[in-house]
């Protein structure tokens, strides 16, 4: 599945371990999507921290909902 504007990308993680991290991120109040993400982030800003390159510009996300009906 993917969102609007975002790639998709697919990693290989077995099924227990895959629903255990989603029950681990919802007791967070995150989901694995938006945790997976954040930590990409801040790899790739340590990395740019450490070589001394800029970070590159994170596009905003745009999110349309539909209005709901009643």
């Amino acid at each position: 599945m993917t969102t609007r504007g975002t790639p998709g990308r697919m990693i290989r993680i077995d099924d227990e371990m895959w629903d255990l991290y989603a029950q681990a991120c919802a007791e967070e109040g995150t989901t694995r999507t938006d945790d997976l993400r954040r930590h990409v982030h801040s790899r790739v800003r340590a990395y740019c921290k450490a070589k001394g390159i800029e970070m590159p510009k994170i596009k905003p996300r745009i999110v349309r909902r539909k209005p709901a009906s009643d």
